[in-house]
């Protein structure tokens, strides 16, 4: 289901699957900017156009099996964009200026820990697993929260409410047992440590004072699948 296709044996496909990321990318971020700029939609759905749009490309990355240079050097140029936009109006819909949130840099930063650490054993479904339970679960449970969110509660300084935390729960979880099946197949691990995923993720996104949960959900989900399935697997 996720395998990815084999290695590239030239220089000019190389640089040909590197634009194809780069022109998804690019649109996302330029649908995001004219939403901003040309309608009346709330920056916060705009911010998670393209938490969640962005965050997919990991897949195409896995299954084209870009290397993991490509993925570390695009999260060092996120990370500096991100860190410039704070003080400087670079692209305001998706990072406000003087937004008191680091989330935007954090998101850019994750991705490049994990594709540094997973690509480089050859476990790239870890990477993605983490990745796509911040740009599913974390993004979900913002829009829910702040729609249907009825039952709030305060963790620390962290205002959430049970409703997003309960659809963050979900997605992790469903994110989470849709790759590991897809990687090691219908067993009873698969559908185990998806649990502690989920309930490590939602915990760590009710900790999400300034944004760390876009470093704290897809790394620290990453690494309990990782750990978890190779010690009940061996």
């Amino acid at each position: 289901m996720f395998n990815s296709v084999s290695s590239l044996e030239s220089f000019p496909q190389l640089w040909l699957q590197i634009a194809l990321i780069g022109v998804c990318l690019g649109v996302i971020v330029l649908l995001a900017e004219g939403l901003h700029r040309y309608t009346s939609t709330d920056p916060e759905r705009v911010r998670k156009v393209v938490h969640i749009g962005t965050g997919n490309v990991i897949l195409l990355a896995w299954w084209l099996n870009i290397p993991a240079w490509v993925g570390i050097t695009a999260s060092i140029l996120a990370s500096s964009v991100a860190l410039l936009s704070y003080k400087f109006p670079i692209l305001p819909g998706i990072n406000s200026v003087g937004r008191k949130s680091w989330g935007t840099f954090c998101y850019a930063l994750s991705i490049g820990i994990l594709v540094a650490w997973f690509w480089s054993i050859n476990q790239p479904q870890y990477a993605a697993l983490g990745i796509l339970v911040m740009t599913w679960g974390d993004g979900l449970a913002a829009l829910i929260g702040q729609k249907f969110g009825k039952h709030p509660y305060q963790f620390g300084g962290s205002k959430k409410s049970w409703e997003g935390s309960f659809t963050m729960f979900l997605v992790s979880y469903a994110v989470s047992s849709l790759i590991l099946l897809g990687v090691h197949g219908n067993i009873w691990q698969s559908w185990a440590v998806p649990l502690a995923v989920a309930l490590a993720a939602t915990a760590l996104e009710a900790f999400s004072w300034y944004g760390i949960d876009n470093l704290t959900v897809p790394v620290g989900s990453a690494a309990i699948a990782f750990f978890l399935t190779g010690l009940l697997l061996t």
